[in-house]
């Protein structure tokens, strides 16, 4: 599917702490006994973990012994060697919560409710907190530092390893794997529906909630448009979700879009996930998520950044789809296809965010590649954002605008041996304080000649930028095109040079290696802002 904006991906798909050495298995539902079984896979630093735990122990009060809460732990190592994705702290917290749990599993959610007050400091502020709730210090501190503490840890790590909980939280409800909201109600709904007969009154008392109505509009003649599996996401802040799919090649379905387009015209890009009105209606959903939601006619959109235009020549189909007599790459349409485009080597087209660390971190390798390869490297820059209805946004905001807009004044004003390079390079090595007129200072720039272009044709020039970028399909900084026809991803100079010298192997600069400097920016791991 097209991918979704970082900050969306968080909000919609439920983002944990993930351990990243351990596999997803399969799990198989336990058998219900009288009381209903959660078990809860968390680190006790991760904020995913701290935030779901606040949620679910009020559910554990209100149900008491119809509920059987487990708290296990997501690490790695063994007796010899325990380690936690946060560190030796995040250990020591584990390792005083799984204690405290051999003495009261009740009073252990009082102590953890306490410290997630401050979940920086589980390793230091237990002792306070088992004290306040009742529990004796002493035993859980003779237990944490000792032998018997290791190994309840190290059980609970593979424990972990064996049902597959990678991120924290790992939920599962009835033995099985747990896929909805985190909210209070969303964890009671979830307890009280194990319940066959003589469930809990505190469950008959679970008012129905509200009904949100979402259409998912898709085509299904594009490739990378599935947007099912966020129904189920969507479920997690929505319980009372009623999601209908309509496609665009379909009467009702090409009827909404026309409606949709003439009302916005800005409206072009499929897939859409399209709620109505009634979403505002339950309430709490709705805060968690409108943010991301802009009006769409009658609906409000979720911001997708949908990127195929269902209008449009499909340029590797044998289709005339516009019917204008012109098939996949004789029509213009497809000009920007990369399978249509004409190849042109010793070229490199970088798209990015200039506010994104990935990004950044590509445009200071792009500048120690160009440096190396010299005259037989062409590299230009261009933009990732969205224009609607003349408003331009990207996804860190206002000040990430400005920036491309002077960035791509750079560029159209000191193209000669990529000069404009030296002053992106600058910026980006701490693009969130640097100063633009001291970075054009240093790549011998005239300051007047950015700010004269930032005033006057600076946003046309980067609305061409983002228009050129959704033409790609491109919505994920940093992304190279080598030669005008192959995209790949690279942030280090010399994975960067290793793509290039791919399409142009002859070019002398491939017999050796890139000079990277590994201090130019602060770093990040590898990715990518979309």
């Amino acid at each position: 599917m097209n991918r979704l904006s970082s900050s969306l991906t968080v909000a919609l798909l439920l983002a944990g702490c993930n351990n990243p050495s351990q596999t997803q298995t399969k799990t198989t539902a336990g058998t219900p006994g009288k009381a209903a079984k959660v078990e809860m896979y968390v680190m006790s630093q991760c904020p995913y973990g701290v935030k779901a735990e606040n949620a679910m122990f009020p559910v554990k009060k209100q149900l008491g012994d119809a509920m059987d809460l487990d708290i296990q732990f997501i690490g790695r190592g063994d007796v010899t060697e325990l380690s936690s994705l946060h560190g030796a702290p995040e250990v020591k917290g584990d390792l005083v919560q799984i204690c405290a749990a051999q003495q009261d599993k009740d009073a252990l959610l009082d102590m953890i409710l306490c410290q997630n007050k401050n979940p920086k400091k589980v390793d230091t502020n237990w002792e306070s907190c088992a004290g306040s709730a009742g529990l004796d210090v002493e035993k859980i501190r003779t237990c944490a530092e000792g032998d018997a503490g290791k190994q309840l840890l190290a059980a609970s790590f593979a424990d972990a390893k064996k049902r597959g909980a990678k991120g924290s939280p790992t939920i599962f409800v009835d033995g099985e794997r747990y896929q909805g909201g985190r909210k209070t109600s969303d964890f009671l709904r979830a307890v009280c529906n194990t319940f066959d007969s003589d469930a809990p009154k505190v469950c008959a008392d679970l008012p129905v909630p509200p009904q949100v109505d979402a259409i998912f509009l898709s085509d299904a003649r594009c490739k990378k448009c599935d947007i099912r599996p966020l129904e189920g996401k969507l479920k997690g802040n929505f319980a009372g979700l009623k999601v209908q799919y309509l496609d665009y090649k379909d009467t009702d379905g090409k009827a909404l879009y026309d409606k949709l387009h003439a009302a916005d015209p800005s409206f072009v890009m499929l897939p859409a996930v399209l709620l109505s009105q009634n979403v505002k209606k339950d309430t709490e959903g709705y805060a968690g998520i409108k943010k991301y939601l802009e009006p769409a006619g009658d609906y409000l959109t979720l911001k997708l950044g949908g990127a195929f235009d269902p209008t449009a020549e499909i340029c590797d189909n044998k289709i005339d789809d516009d019917g204008n007599g012109q098939v996949d790459c004789d029509d213009a349409g497809c000009d920007q296809a990369l399978l249509c485009r004409e190849s042109k080597p010793q070229t490199l087209d970088l798209f990015v965010m200039s506010h994104c660390p990935y990004g950044a971190k590509a445009l200071i390798a792009a500048n120690e590649v160009v440096d190396h390869f010299g005259d037989d490297i062409s590299l230009n820059v261009h933009y990732i954002g969205s224009d609607r209805n003349g408003t331009l946004t990207s996804l860190h905001g206002q000040p990430e605008v400005d920036d491309d807009v002077r960035e791509l004044c750079a560029q159209k004003y000191y193209p000669e041996n990529h000069q404009f390079l030296d002053y992106m390079a600058c910026f980006s090595k701490d693009y969130k304080k640097a100063d633009w007129k001291a970075c054009a200072a240093e790549a011998k720039m005239d300051t007047g000649v950015i700010q004269k272009c930032f005033d006057g044709e600076g946003k046309d020039l980067l609305r061409s930028s983002f228009s050129q970028a959704q033409a790609l399909s491109i919505s994920s900084s940093p992304t190279f095109i080598s030669n005008n026809t192959r995209k790949f991803n690279a942030t280090a100079a010399p994975a960067l040079q290793k793509q290039f010298c791919k399409d142009n192997a002859s070019v002398a600069g491939c017999d050796s290696m890139v000079v990277a400097d590994a201090g130019n920016a602060a770093p990040v791991p590898a990715g990518e802002c979309k």
